[in-house]
């Protein structure tokens, strides 16, 4: 769409939301009353293999406040969530709700104790004996995989005049949300069904999940995403504490709280990341693009969330970027571990997609004494050539990536970093600039609004999207505001209900605005059509708009960082993000969510790391031992954009979450890189610890 000219997309209009949220007046599943609810807790499994031989609860039964406890003999067989197949799946695990046999991870849920109240049922699960036959941990094992091939990569490489390579071991890190998982269970007597209230991107995927899982009648469940304290991909799918405490509350006929600790969800929620690549690229001797060959793995834990394939597929398919390379060889596979789950996580594999082909493209940049920027630009596909069909199955749908590309360069006066740099090598220091171009799609697929105009002049809307402290209310306004023409004060917002809307998606892979607010627009469009047809008011219209395809976000970011030899200590001094995502509802919006997603892209870099030991022991089981980034671990970063309408939605919009945690990590880790170069020894994998860093100096 065009913007208006006077209108309020487009304008700098700070949140609605928070008002409230600033005076604790947010809603929370934690602050859900319920009535004379019980209170759940688990007893886990300290060992990640083995088998159950004994377990003994008579003395916790016997425990003030408990009402019951469950082990997995008391629980019938459950159906595992249904797993996106966007790979070749040669194996579903089991979903168990409470181990029955065996535990195949540490902090694996063996126990479930209810009581009337959060202490009792803590000190309820201390008072339980559970005996664990230890057994070796199994290899990892191959349960899913895809290949891409197009062109004669073999020959490309055997025939090029440069070929480079890389390596990257992405850490695992831990989402760390500000309000971690959490769900309030009502259960109506009357028609044996439940009300729940959950802490979750996506409430359409849990009721559809506790049909399946449970084999309920999905009239029996409505699902609500209250005020969300975060998400980040790890709120994007259904765990079995979740599905426990529902099943639960219907066979007990009580209500049903559990609200996880923040030691819980270092053990047991969804870990990010955890991949490994390797990748090489072919070049002509005039610096061309000839053969891309990569290979990713990626962990799982023990069970799969319906999402956990996403991560290898997209750290595959979105492959080669938006670059020309003639020749693909592309494998990507999941590898089951005994040990907590690993999903979707900010990015979900399109970081570390781009962390392959920008450390090969800086790499071979180096090798060829070619500039960086020039080498990109020389490769990146023409604007005459969008929208582009890529050989991994992508429509990428507008841009001028070149121009992008020079703006970026002049606005991050890559000039004066680079010249920064170098005074600081000539002074005797350790310096490196790195720099990244990015391509990053927003999710695929439908979303569901409804509109509904009052004879008062008032609007309210209804969406399918979910809101986790991102704005949703703010951005949905102005999209209502300009296309009914009714002030932002008169629109109420009803998201992420299933009671409300009958179909949705929620909030993952930066969706919301480029579906969700189209889906929004066509039932304003919709509402006014009727108003104008004489259709006396209330009226309400309704939408369940599909996109015709991914809308892709595109930039580059740059990073300079200074490397103290005696510490070790990298310190990022400069950053720059240029990124077009689209047409620009709100630019403060916009620009909090690429702060955010850079400051989560410097944590895993840096600073973020969970470690398992040999025995598959959790290490980092608190923010004492996990290094989270504090405000002086983020450098100056400025910005700079193009705003280019995508042609796959009416909106125009693209997805903007994700933009920084796809691009600024590539950028991140070329800075380290650049600053070992000229040392000639290896940087470490990431974090870029001290400790790292100052081995790697000294080894």
């Amino acid at each position: 769409m065009t913007k208006p000219e006077h209108g309020m997309i487009g304008a700098p209009v700070t949140r609605r939301e928070d008002p409230a949220l600033l005076m604790g007046q947010g809603r929370y599943t934690a602050d859900i009353m319920l009535n004379d609810a019980l209170h759940l807790a688990f007893l886990r499994s300290p060992v990640a293999s083995g088998r159950i031989a004994a377990i003994d609860i008579s003395e916790a039964l016997e425990a003030p406040g408990v009402v019951a406890i469950l082990t997995g003999a008391d629980l019938p067989p459950t159906l595992p969530p249904d797993v996106q197949p966007v790979l070749d799946i040669a194996e579903v695990l089991p979903f168990p709700l409470l181990a029955r046999a065996h535990v195949t991870a540490v902090g694996e849920p063996v126990v479930a104790v209810f009581a009337d109240s959060p202490a009792h049922a803590a000190d309820a699960v201390d008072l339980i004996v559970l005996d664990i036959d230890d057994s070796p941990l199994p290899e990892p094992r191959r349960i899913a995989s895809r290949a891409w091939r197009t062109g004669n990569a073999a020959r490309a490489f055997a025939e090029a005049a440069h070929v480079v390579e890389v390596e990257t071991r992405h850490p695992r890190v831990a989402p760390s949300p500000m309000e971690p998982r959490g769900i309030a269970v009502q259960y109506d007597p009357a028609t044996e069904g439940v009300t729940i209230w959950q802490s979750t991107q996506t409430p359409h995927r849990t009721k559809n999940d506790l049909a399946r899982i449970l084999q309920l009648d999905p009239d029996r469940v409505r699902v609500r995403a209250p005020d969300v304290g975060g998400g980040f991909g790890m709120k994007g799918f259904s765990y079995p504490e979740e599905v426990l405490a529902v099943w639960a509350a219907m066979h007990l006929k009580r209500d049903v709280r559990w609200i996880a600790t923040r030691s819980e969800e270092f053990l047991s929620s969804g870990h990010g990341r955890g991949l490994t690549s390797r990748g090489r690229l072919a070049l002509d001797a005039e610096g061309r693009f000839l053969a891309l060959e990569a290979r990713i793995d990626a962990p799982v834990g023990g069970w799969l969330s319906g999402t956990a394939l996403m991560p290898a597929f997209n750290a595959a398919r979105i492959l080669p970027s938006g670059y020309v390379i003639p020749a693909l060889d592309i494998e990507t596979s999941v590898t089951a571990h005994p040990s907590p789950p690993v999903g979707i996580y900010r990015g979900a594999g399109r970081p570390e997609a781009n962390v392959i082909i920008e450390r090969l493209i800086e790499e071979a940049a180096a090798v060829t004494g070619r500039d960086p920027i020039a080498l990109r630009r020389a490769n990146l596909l023409p604007a005459s050539a969008l929208p582009h069909d890529t050989a991994t199955g992508n429509k990428l749908d507008s841009g001028d990536y070149a121009a992008a590309l020079d703006a970026f360069e002049a606005a991050a006066d890559l000039a004066g970093l680079r010249a920064r740099r170098d005074a600081i090598r000539a002074a005797g220091g350790i310096a490196g600039l790195g720099t990244a171009f990015y391509v990053d799609p927003s999710a695929a697929g439908f979303e569901y609004a409804s509109v509904t105009l009052n004879a008062d002049g008032t609007v309210h809307i209804v969406t399918g999207a979910t809101q986790q402290g991102h704005g949703r209310l703010t951005a949905f306004s102005q999209i209502a505001s300009d296309a009914l023409g009714v002030p932002m004060e008169a629109i109420t917002l009803d998201a992420g209900d299933t009671g409300t809307a009958p179909v949705g998606v929620g909030a993952v892979g930066s969706r919301a605005t480029a579906i969700g607010g189209s889906a929004l627009l066509e039932a304003c469009e919709k509402a006014l059509a009727m108003r104008e047809a004489g259709q006396t008011l209330p009226l309400t219209a309704e939408s369940r708009y599909e996109v015709a395809g991914q809308a892709w976000a595109f930039g580059a970011y740059a990073a300079l960082v200074e490397i103290d030899p005696e510490t070790g200590i990298a310190r990022l001094i400069a950053a720059h993000g240029h990124d077009d995502t689209g047409l620009i509802v709100n630019p403060i919006q916009v620009e909090g969510q690429i702060r955010g997603g850079f400051a989560q892209a410097v944590g895993e870099t840096m600073l973020e790391a969970i470690a398992l030991d040999d025995e598959g022991q959790l290490l980092t089981g608190s923010f004492m031992d996990y290094a989270m980034p504090r405000a002086d671990d983020l450098p100056p970063l400025t910005l700079s954009q193009t705003e280019t309408p995508s042609p796959m939605n009416p909106l125009g919009a693209k997805g903007v979450g994700e933009a920084a945690t796809t691009g600024a990590p590539a950028a991140l880790i070329n800075a380290i890189t650049d600053a070992f170069r000229p040392l000639g020894k290896t940087p470490p994998q990431m974090p870029f610890s001290p400790a790292r860093i100052w081995e790697a100096l000294n080894g």
